[in-house]
């Protein structure tokens, strides 16, 4: 930005530089406070965990998702990534609160946008990829977490998450920020803007929540839903950004030119620059979200076609078992038959056997009997041959 000399009647902080950004501070103890509690709160549950166990596997009903494998003892480890992803969204918590951000944020237009934006979208994005409400279940008492997953699936919590109120709530805060009397509250007033800190992360956590659904929600939309609104929600930022720019409608004109500023930009220039803020940053920050709800979208569509393809699975093996099951009757009951018949042939058989030796007996019988005298081969009678051709004496 420009500068130039202080004015006399300027009792403000000096002109502003980039470097403020690094090296200019100053306190803003609620901010400050919850982050450290919450910083605590979040390491000591990945701490609980890791001793717990924990589980691995599943989304949007309390278990972990994504969880790594443990080490040698096999036991589940709390994912790194959504460690950092926490921590990391308090650590911007405080540095827009308490860095140059924080000094300038009732000097500069631009600097207020900037605040809004990150406040809004980016802080919420990564405290909700930290999931710290699955955390909580998971290292919850079984008595804990039923408590808490009821809670997550009453009514109230039905009509937060549902698409239109959650995308409200965070389209919404920006348009009434500047064109209503709120924003000039959150420049005169400190408890007003202690609120404004509070209210947007509040907020984008609960539209955060409900559309990536790493954590349980009360109810789960399909993922399609969220990407249709995140293009919305960009029509939605650009449609400020430009009544920003070229509304020729001063935000708060009576303080900024009450501050009796002379370095940087003009108010007009100054608000130019802050709804440009708007539009960009808030499309660049949209755009890991995307990326994160595309990936999420892939994950589930993989979780689901593979437990569509194990119960297809399952249902065929059981179907074979119930053939092989069938089979195996059908070959007993066959075994049985053949059996009964091999037997009733052999029975046969037998009978038969003894007939036709009983016949030619008895027609050699009446054959000899029948035969003349002096037909008769001799050596049938013969003594030492008879027994030899199965004559018999007379």
């Amino acid at each position: 930005m420009p500068t130039a000399a202080l004015a006399l009647g300027h009792d403000g902080p000096p002109p502003w530089h980039w470097a403020d950004l690094a090296t200019n501070w100053t306190a803003e103890p609620v901010v400050l406070a919850l982050a450290v509690l919450l910083a605590g709160a979040y390491l000591l549950g990945v701490r609980a965990f890791h001793r717990g166990g924990g589980s691995d596997g599943g989304n949007g009903s309390g278990a972990v998702s994504g969880s790594g494998g443990g080490g040698a003892s096999g036991a589940a480890r709390w994912p790194l990534h959504r460690t950092a992803a926490f921590l990391g969204g308090l650590l911007v918590w405080v540095w827009v609160t308490c860095s140059g951000l924080g000094v300038y944020e009732r000097i500069l237009f631009t600097d207020r946008a900037v605040q809004v934006v990150l406040l809004l979208m980016l802080v919420p994005f990564l405290l909700v990829l930290g999931a710290p409400v699955s955390l909580l279940v998971e290292t919850a008492s079984e008595a804990r977490r039923a408590r808490i997953m009821r809670v997550l699936r009453s009514r109230p919590s039905r009509v937060l998450m549902f698409p239109a109120v959650s995308t409200v709530l965070l389209m919404a805060p920006p348009w009434l920020l500047y064109f209503t009397p709120w924003y000039e509250k959150t420049l005169t007033s400190g408890a007003w803007n202690i609120g404004l800190h509070l209210s947007l992360v509040a907020l984008g956590l609960l539209y955060y929540w409900p559309r990536l659904q790493l954590d349980p929600v009360a109810h789960e939309y399909p993922l399609l839903v969220s990407l249709v609104i995140t293009f919305a929600e960009v029509i939605f930022d650009a449609g400020l950004a430009l009544i920003l720019i070229y509304g020729h409608h001063l935000i708060a004109e009576p303080h900024y030119a009450g501050l009796g500023r002379t370095w940087g930009p003009t108010l007009l220039q100054d608000q130019t620059w802050g709804g440009n803020v708007i539009w960009v940053l808030g499309d660049l920050i949209g755009l890991p979200f995307l990326c994160a709800l595309i990936r999420r979208m892939i994950v589930t569509g993989r979780a689901e076609t593979a437990a569509v393809d194990a119960a297809l699975d399952a249902e065929y093996e059981a179907q074979m078992a119930e053939r092989r099951a069938a089979k195996a009757a059908e070959g007993e009951a066959a075994e049985g038959e053949a059996a009964a018949a091999e037997a009733a042939a052999a029975d046969t058989a037998t009978g038969e056997t003894a007939a036709g030796e009983a016949v030619p007996v008895a027609a050699r019988a009446a054959v000899e009997e029948d035969e003349p005298e002096g037909t008769r081969p001799w050596w049938l009678d013969d003594p030492n041959l008879k027994h030899r051709f199965g004559g018999a004496g007379r």
